[in-house]
């Protein structure tokens, strides 16, 4: 379950309201592609600009959907404790196999904070938990000994490591077994050298496949073709991150017909000209446009 291909799912919108049919059609074609996991409502999913409602049903449209052809691990995280568990109990009554609970942001909690928000959530939801680290959006680091601190816990079983540090992820595999999953699209093949076990991918909205074929070579311990993999998508890669996530993929994926409409919510805004550009540009070198 957590290993391989996992797609960070963007959360379709027309007029204002998530589109749950283009929900059920991305994850029929996911399932087509051979994506090996689904992460609904985490950042790529707009999570904080989604209601508690359209974050239930999101999660429960995406586990009706997959029935049970690939894991759906819950965008289930809150910087309130509380809230988190009570995503996390959602989560399960809906049969989702995990969740992904990101570090508590804004309130800005000290190591000893985090070990307990994330142990509470253990202790309340018996369900799989990978942590999700990534202090660019959260301002904190969960240090390598909470995560080997955490990985104690039985339930908490994996880290979405979202750092960009190379030290970071040799640290954390030093110390424990969890396992590690990439959270950057452009370090998914230094990561697994490490020994990382895949990727939770932002890039996979958009070609499925190839991620796939990269994470599937270094897991088979393939490393030339999981090199000419990474080179491929490296620009591609770059490019979904040249304005803030999720603004360049959905209006990749709506350049590319796989979206109706890369409608977002504010405060987030179209991509802007100059931006649009540089990403059309990439998306013609790779092929995906004329």
């Amino acid at each position: 379950m957590f290993s391989g291909s996992l797609v960070a799912l963007v959360t379709p919108l027309r007029g204002g309201q998530v589109d749950y049919a283009a929900i059920e059609r991305l994850v029929d074609w996911h399932v087509e592609q051979g994506t090996d996991g689904l992460v609904p409502v985490g950042t790529t999913g707009e999570s904080p600009t989604v209601t508690v409602a359209e974050h239930e049903k999101i999660i429960e449209t995406v586990v009706r959907r997959a029935a049970g052809r690939v894991p759906v691990i819950a965008g289930a995280g809150a910087n309130a404790t509380h809230e988190a568990i009570e995503l996390a109990r959602f989560s399960k009554s809906a049969g989702a196999d995990a969740t992904l609970q990101v570090t508590p942001y804004y309130n800005k909690p000290t190591q000893e904070g985090l070990y307990r928000h994330f142990a509470a959530i253990a202790e309340a939801v018996d369900l799989p938990m990978v942590l999700y680290n990534i202090p660019s959006r959260c301002v904190v680091n969960i240090a390598p000994e909470t995560i080997a601190r955490l990985a104690k816990i039985p339930q908490i079983v994996a880290v979405k490591e979202a750092t960009g540090s190379m030290d970071q992820t040799s640290e954390i595999l030093a110390r424990c077994n969890i396992t590690v999953l990439s959270g950057d699209d452009s370090l998914t093949l230094p990561l697994m050298a490490l020994g990382a076990r895949g990727v939770i991918s932002v890039v996979a909205n958009l070609v499925p496949k190839d991620v796939k074929r990269l994470s599937g070579a270094m897991l088979a311990g393939r490393l030339a073709d999981a090199q000419a993999a990474h080179r491929k998508l490296f620009p591609l890669c770059r490019a979904m991150f040249i304005e803030t996530n999720p603004i360049p993929i959905k209006t990749a994926m709506k350049w590319a017909g796989l979206l109706e409409s890369d409608e977002k919510r504010l405060p987030l805004v179209d991509l802007a000209g100059s931006s649009a550009e540089a990403l059309r540009r990439a998306m013609k070198e790779y092929g995906l446009l004329k």
